[in-house]
């Protein structure tokens, strides 16, 4: 392990395997409470107070993923920060999203803690993706109802299929999809492209499925599309539209989507740092 260095934010971000967006050229590291918080050489310093867990992975230390999951909900896009506080619930199974929102409300500082509150509440293990995760801060801040998620159902054929969110009494399914399945990552684009054909028969033919809405990334973070895709669909606004967190989204993500997770980021062992 380097001595005396301790990753936060986007740094112990990237080394837990929780999504990045974007290519950030700045390493956080956190200092002493003595310390001076400055940007330097490509390395931001970040002054703390001994209020966070340390954990080991890979052989560096760096804040825990609830930690760093409140660090960037306080600090960064709301967006970004239940993206971030989603990974950290699938990260940890013993974290919870009240366990969270408690460590947000106990840090020595204030600072951005109210900002925080509304990332920390709605968080969950459920959104699989750091697309889900945007998406359903779009579709809250568009108004629309709060869909179930993983849904699954099983065809008569046997197979079964899960959805990423079902809005049941509508018949609506929403597939977060990106860009990510046609990229050749998973296989021939257009192989998979027929599997989808494929499955999304079947769950058309399902009692609780009237439609089914496809979306990507440049979907959710222009939020028009998006808007315009989940209206196709069938479903009606139910709240009045956030214009303001949407209009920074389209500022602060379009153009930043997540980074894929590496197999090594994805199973790189957490420990705490004092462990030998």
């Amino acid at each position: 392990m380097l001595p005396d260095v301790v990753f936060c934010c986007e740094s112990a971000a990237a080394l837990l395997g929780m999504p990045i967006f974007g290519d950030p050229v700045v390493i956080h590291l956190l200092v002493e409470s003595s310390g001076t918080s400055r940007l330097a050489a490509g390395v931001r310093s970040h002054r703390a107070a001994d209020d966070r867990t340390i954990v080991e992975a890979s052989g560096m230390a760096l804040t825990s993923p609830a930690d760093t999951a409140i660090d960037l909900s306080r600090h960064r896009h709301p967006a970004i920060g239940r993206s971030a506080a989603d990974a950290a619930l699938r990260a940890d199974p013993a974290l919870t999203r009240e366990l969270l929102v408690a460590g947000n409300e106990m840090r020595t500082s204030s600072r951005g803690r109210n900002i925080a509150r509304w990332s920390l509440s709605r968080s969950t293990a459920q959104a699989e993706t750091a697309l889900e995760s945007v998406s359903l801060c779009v579709i809250e801040w568009l108004g629309f109802p709060e869909p179930e998620l993983q849904i699954s159902f099983r065809s008569d054929s046997g197979e079964v299929d899960r959805g990423d969110m079902l809005w049941r009494s509508l018949g609506v399914l929403g597939e977060a999809d990106g860009d990510l399945k046609y990229d050749g990552r998973f296989g021939d684009a257009a192989t998979v492209l027929r599997r989808q054909h494929v499955r999304d028969r079947r769950l058309r033919s399902q009692a609780e499925v009237n439609a089914i809405a496809h979306w990507g990334w440049g979907d959710a973070t222009s939020v028009t599309p998006l808007q315009q895709i989940l209206l196709g669909a069938g479903l009606r606004p139910i709240a009045s539209e956030q214009s303001v967190p949407l209009h920074s989204l389209k500022r602060e993500l379009s153009a930043r989507a997540p980074h894929r997770q590496t197999a090594r980021s994805e199973s790189a062992r957490v420990q705490p740092a004092d462990e030998e």
